[in-house]
């Protein structure tokens, strides 16, 4: 073992042992000094993996057939594909696109990818051609990796990139399985630094193209040591996170953090969410820890939740603001906490409410250890019990973001003032909990997915009916929150049942599922007098409505046979 493993082991004990103090954990945590070369799935993930048969990842299918893998196994596993990758040219620095499901694939992909040095860009399926081609584009990607059913999306996509399919595919296309052909020896450190870049994100904002995130060989390997005090798994655990791929908090919950801790990443496919389904496979196979969106916890209970947490410890919830009510009727049922924390893409889990502190409803909890959290009044940039989420640089954690890549300006204003600025706003109480009250900008949550108006509203001005169209959150009993558009109406159409289905219609074939349109109203917009929309105005509208204070003429999706059903929660 070599001396940065026993660096990084000493820093994962320290908060295992102290996941109940957290004032002591605070006091005490010190992010580890990896030295001057530091790669997690060689230093960490092989360390703990080789000649060690405890399962690693778990997969269950909706038709009941599961597969396992041991550490040993993925360590290997991911040894063939790297060497695959290699053989195929990926190389050091290299960008992949990895646009895969929950399978094994995904996880020994991002092993290979990460033991060779080259950079991950994860990716959702729900991404269509013209998404793909601008993460394509500006991610200057070499290499991507997918499924056989995905093939098409990049028939129209060029670009001298080598194509990896998990499946078969047409001549050019590499077969990602004939990876378990070859005899290998374990894969060799490439001597990354720890502030090489490792992975890239796409987040959506308030501008015309997605923010691109880019983190080191640390920001999230290591700064996931926060996280996975937070969720509490211990080795031999088995850990469920409810999350898509190609997301970050995939990467949070469903790899760093589980393995951090030496835990079985356990997942349960689907094609459409079911409730009791999901709590019998929690309950069937054993899981200790938990994870969920507030989407989720909302549909868990409304099902039967009589027959007991089975063998669940540590329950979680993350992405926005868990009820109150819905943490009140679990612990009713089970005698157990959710608890709530708060992070972002640029940066790993910073506050939440941890084992051994008193939980308090609505409270997203208190810093992690080693993220030095300050909230900023926006009007005097000065520290304040109620103002922005911001993080002191002046104690830079290591899991904050290197920054957005190839954005210079959106860098200068995150970072203004001293301090990393995450956009959402909180108070704090006179025990230090943090308390979220909303974003500053109009991007808002919908199940769980950060939602932009103007990429919903950029498309919505496509449909030859839409004169101009402002997208604000609807309140929602399930999904806290669903997509709402206001539209003002180009000359000629009126505002009838048939217009709004039609323009619903235009949306969801344009728009993934996360973000699609579930209510129109037709309206004129108010603006500021520079001619800016007032979407202030119309949310304060929809809150309005919430109380019964105004009525809605509005059209919902729900209303028209064609357009009802999803995917997912």
């Amino acid at each position: 073992m070599t001396s940065t493993t026993e660096r990084y082991r000493s820093a994962r004990d320290l908060l295992q042992t102290l996941s109940t103090d957290y004032a002591k954990a605070v006091a005490e945590f010190r992010w580890p000094d990896l030295g001057d070369r530091f790669n997690w799935a060689v230093d960490w993930f092989d360390a703990i993996a080789r000649g060690v048969d405890r399962t690693a990842l778990w997969i269950v299918e909706e038709d009941g057939s599961q597969a396992r893998y041991s550490f040993d196994e993925m360590a290997r596993r991911s040894d063939q594909v790297a060497a695959h990758l290699v053989a195929h040219g990926v190389g050091l620095g290299d960008r992949v696109l990895l646009m895969l499901n929950n399978q094994v694939e995904l996880w020994e992909s991002m092993l290979a990818v990460m033991k060779l040095g080259a950079v991950i860009l994860p990716t959702t399926t729900a991404l269509g051609p013209a998404e793909l081609r601008d993460r394509i584009e500006r991610g200057d990607v070499k290499h991507i990796l997918i499924n056989s059913e995905d093939i098409a999306k990049f028939d129209t996509i060029p670009g001298g990139y080598t194509r990896f399919v998990v499946g078969d595919g047409p001549a050019g296309w590499v077969r990602y399985r004939d990876a378990y052909e070859r005899s290998v020896p374990p894969a060799q450190h490439p001597g990354t630094a720890p502030d090489d870049p490792q992975l890239l994100y796409f987040t959506s904002g308030t501008t015309s193209r997605p923010k691109l995130v880019e983190h080191t060989q640390v920001s999230y390997p290591v700064g996931h040591l926060a996280t996975s005090f937070w969720v509490a798994a211990k080795p031999g655990d088995i850990h469920l996170n409810i999350s898509s791929p190609g997301w970050a908090k995939h990467a949070w919950s469903c790899f760093f953090a589980p393995w951090i801790a030496e835990a079985t990443i356990f997942v349960y496919n689907y094609s459409r969410f079911d409730a009791e389904s999901l709590l019998h496979q929690i309950r069937e196979v054993g899981v200790d820890t938990f994870c969920a969106p507030p989407t989720v916890w909302r549909m868990l209970i409304k099902a039967d939740l009589s027959g007991g947490p089975g063998r669940l410890r540590q329950l979680m919830s993350a992405g926005e603001p868990l009820n109150p009510e819905v943490m009140q009727q679990v612990h009713t049922a089970w005698g157990l906490t959710i608890r709530d924390g708060f992070g972002q893409t640029e940066l790993p889990l910073a506050i939440g409410n941890v084992p051994g502190m008193p939980v308090k409803p609505g409270s997203m909890g208190l810093p992690l250890p080693g993220v030095p959290i300050v909230l900023v009044d926006p009007l005097t940039g000065e520290p304040a019990e109620e103002g922005e989420i911001c993080v002191d640089l002046a104690r830079r954690p290591m899991s904050l973001m290197s920054g957005y890549l190839g954005d210079s300006e959106r860098n200068a204003e995150a970072l203004a003032g001293g301090y990393y600025h995450t956009g959402d706003m909180a108070s704090r109480d006179s025990d230090g909990y943090i308390f979220y009250i909303g974003r500053t900008d109009d991007v808002f949550k919908a199940s769980d997915y950060k939602i932009s108006p103007f990429e919903l509203e950029s498309v919505l001005i496509e449909h030859p009916a839409v004169a101009e169209a402002a997208v604000v959150p609807a309140p929602d009993e399930l999904r806290l929150a669903v997509p709402k558009a206001y539209i003002a109406l180009a000359a000629g159409y009126e505002p009838t049942s048939d217009t709004a289905r039609a323009i619903l219609a235009h949306a969801r074939e344009k728009l993934a599922p996360y973000q699609r349109i579930r209510r129109v109203e037709f309206s004129e917009l108010p603006k500021t007098i520079s001619g800016k929309i007032r979407r202030v105005d119309l949310r304060q509208r929809e809150e309005r409505a919430g109380t019964g204070e105004v009525t809605l003429e509005e059209w919902r999706d729900d209303q028209f046979t064609e357009l009802r059903g999803s995917r997912r929660p």
